[in-house]
């Protein structure tokens, strides 16, 4: 095997995921929905996903954008108390279909959730149904050797939540100043002092 040929493969196939994601007019509803919304700004996902949701909620929180990390598995047990009925969830699953993510969403459905914006890639998935807004990864090939290992389906993740922060911030018009309040620590922090301290 060629070892740099083979990663070389993997990061191609992982780039080609990503720019074949069809921005639709159904992103600028997530990003005017994430503005808009009257209460929290939460985010959500198992496994892998859940990683990226949970990044996804800190690139928010230091863009301007307050917003909180809630676990599938522990929403079972207590943390689902944290969604209100004016919140907005953003919930991170490539199937649609993980059994935590699905009891989740219909549970705060019953707690009178607002807002459900689901990104995910297979068309016969549940979240589809449960989402307002459903952002839509495509048809995604993992180039894992066993096609089960998710990388392209979690590039393609993190690409479509930080355009999506990204979008925000500039929507919002957060400032380098408004930046450096949120994140005043280490190299960006001192890079956002607009006084250059």
């Amino acid at each position: 095997m060629n070892i740099e040929q083979r990663i070389s493969e993997i990061m191609a196939t992982e780039a080609a995921a990503i720019a074949a994601v069809k921005v639709t007019p159904e992103f600028a509803k997530a990003v005017l929905a994430l503005r808009d919304s009257p209460g929290k700004v939460l985010t959500t996902g198992m496994g892998k996903a859940g990683h990226i949701a949970r990044k996804f909620a800190a690139t928010l929180c230091s863009t301007g954008t307050p917003a909180a990390f809630v676990h599938p598995g522990e929403a079972a047990h207590g943390d689902l108390g944290l969604v209100g009925q004016d919140d907005c969830i953003v919930a991170f699953s490539t199937s649609g279909k993980t059994k935590e993510i699905l009891e989740m969403l219909e549970l705060g459905r019953h707690l009178g959730l607002k807002t459900i914006i689901g990104i995910t890639s297979h068309p016969d998935s549940r979240l589809r149904e449960l989402s307002d807004v459903i952002l839509d990864m495509g048809v995604i090939k993992e180039p894992c050797p066993l096609g089960l290992t998710p990388s392209a389906s979690i590039a393609v993740m993190l690409a479509v939540s930080d355009g999506i922060a990204l979008a925000l911030m500039e929507l919002k018009g957060i400032t380098r100043h408004d930046y450096g309040l949120r994140h005043h620590g280490g190299y960006l922090g001192r890079k956002a002092r607009t006084n250059n301290v």
